[in-house]
């Protein structure tokens, strides 16, 4: 199952949301099976998130990615007017967080190093920030952008984009005039800390603090960890061949306390691709997890030997993406894509303003193999 064509499937293009649902944890929750020839189950269960509660095992472990979005996409232009939009990714050193970042930048014509931009405010006026591309042509097609307050008392640069920038919505969510004010508190999860991140971990979008409550009271722990959602996530698989891919690196941190839990033998349930990744990368044996900050570039797919999580509560996911080829690979390809016919033809939303669904291991954590 290397082919990208393995993984497509087909969607109307109504099915795919441009809005979150008016509440949360009113969005829907499609519970696939363990295995949809398993007697006496049913392959299919069409329920709302808030029944999540009482879906999970007593005493999981539900552990969630708390990074949190930045206003990363800038509006900006050339001395000659020409139209420039930069979305920036992360801080070219992460252990130096100044102005200067890796970014994608997107204009008429391609920008050279050198190049002077004047920063625009989110209505298209001159702001008085500059910024000047330090480096072209890198990895990726991104460019190194550094930012200046112009002034001389600089803002760092976390201020600067709280001050100009935009959610990055993707650029399936079709706006007119981008992304709208309700977008930076609903394309963020309930829990987000730590900023950034450059795409939301849009399993947990269907959070809410009552929701929280109610799995807490189960005795289900919330174990957090920190994956910065960038480049590597949401770049396209280019070419027929999954292994030909290769992830750009991602940041994460484990903490100590989210480490112990997720290594005491507790049914693990991932919220997101994000933390599978940032769990399995940090694995050292089945139900052994070292705690500290790392970068990954792991790819998770067919055959991969999964030594941590057990459940995955999961958005919809692009057909042909390295997210859905995460799943397929966690849950079972067949199981996944029949799910997923299910999901088109039952009307659920799909992609990150979407609903979710909630998977077991393949094989099941409580089967033998087969």
């Amino acid at each position: 199952m290397w082919r990208v064509a393995d993984y497509h499937y087909e969607l109307p293009p109504d099915r795919v949301a441009q809005r979150p649902a008016a509440r949360r944890d009113t969005s829907r929750l499609l519970v696939v099976a363990g295995s949809v020839h398993s007697p006496g189950r049913e392959p299919y269960r069409d329920l709302r998130f808030a029944d999540l509660a009482a879906l999970l095992p007593d005493e999981a472990v539900l552990v969630v990615n708390d990074t949190r979005v930045i206003p990363a996409r800038l509006r900006a232009r050339k001395p000659t007017g020409g139209a420039v939009e930069l979305l920036l990714l992360e801080p070219a050193d992460p252990a130096r967080p100044a102005g200067v970042w890796v970014a994608l930048a997107r204009a008429h014509k391609p920008l050279r190093a050198g190049a002077e931009l004047e920063l625009l405010d989110r209505s298209g006026r001159p702001a008085g920030p500059r910024a000047r591309i330090a480096s072209d042509r890198r990895d990726g097609g991104t460019v190194l952008v550094e930012l200046d307050s112009g002034s001389p008392d600089p803002q760092p640069p976390l201020a600067l984009l709280d001050r100009l920038g935009d959610v990055p919505l993707p650029p399936y969510i079709e706006r007119e005039g981008g992304a709208e004010p309700d977008d930076r508190e609903r394309y963020q999860t309930v829990y987000a800390r730590a900023p950034g991140a450059v795409a939301a971990p849009t399993a947990g979008l269907h959070f809410t603090p009552e929701l929280l409550a109610r799995l807490a009271a189960r005795g289900i722990a919330r174990a957090p960890l920190t994956l910065h959602v960038g480049f590597g996530t949401f770049e396209p698989v280019r070419g027929p061949d999954l292994r030909a891919h290769r992830m750009h690196r991602e940041r994460y941190h484990i903490p100590e306390e989210t480490a112990r839990l997720v290594s005491s033998g507790r049914p693990v349930v991932a919220v997101g691709t994000t933390a599978v990744r940032a769990l399995e990368a940090a694995a050292r044996a089945p139900r052994d997890v070292r705690p500290g900050s790392g970068e990954t570039d792991l790819f998770i797919g067919p055959g991969f030997r999964f030594q941590v999580v057990d459940r995955l509560v999961t958005n919809f996911h692009l057909p042909g993406s390295t997210l859905l080829v995460l799943v397929c690979a966690f849950a079972g390809h067949d199981r996944v894509l029949a799910a997923y016919r299910h999901a088109v033809a039952a009307g659920y939303r799909f992609y990150s303003y979407g609903d979710a669904m909630l998977l077991e291991r393949d094989p099941p954590p409580s089967s033998p193999p087969a």
